[in-house]
């Protein structure tokens, strides 16, 4: 198990310091998120997210959003790391509930997210690797990734310009 004061170094190593901001979930938040993720849904029940920027010196090397998406029967927590060109720099699982499908844990199957975007199916068999028997948590670690890229522009790169 992942702590969350463990999670942003997981997917920013290079960092040097982090800092913390929680950001409260309102009816305008969960339209934009939901506005960016386009047809992918997702459970927006949050009412807060613990978010992280990402520094070595003075420099932003990105942000990180701790999300949690239902998978078969219950949440899985996890971190996901976003650069501000809006790619996801890494992945990690910080709580996994489920009996089966703990090989979403793995760092191997989650590389498959590095340099995803928001206009990424997320999907497995279309760009991620499935896991036979985790196809639920396959899928919901896929939305909850869209979720953490779509709040991360939300919050912090709206109005910066769209490479």
């Amino acid at each position: 198990m992942l702590k969350e004061d463990e999670a942003p170094k997981a997917v920013f190593p290079d960092a040097d310091s982090f800092e913390r901001k929680v950001v409260r979930s309102n009816e305008e938040i969960k339209a934009k998120i939901q506005q960016r993720m386009g047809k992918t849904t997702t459970s927006l029940w949050e009412d807060s997210y613990v978010t992280f920027i990402a520094k070595k010196g003075e420099t932003i090397l990105g942000y990180a959003a701790i999300v949690e998406e239902i998978g078969k029967h219950r949440p899985i927590t996890f971190i996901v790391g976003i650069g501000p060109d809006r790619k996801i720099k890494d992945a990690a699982l910080m709580v996994y509930r489920e009996a089966y499908g703990g090989e979403v844990r793995d760092r191997r199957f989650l590389q498959q997210y590095k340099g995803k975007t928001l206009k990424d199916p997320l999907l497995p068999y279309r760009d991620i690797q499935n896991i036979s028997g985790a196809t639920m948590s396959v899928e919901a670690i896929g939305r909850g990734s869209k979720k953490a890229l779509a709040l991360i522009e939300t919050v912090y790169l709206e109005g910066t310009e769209r490479k």
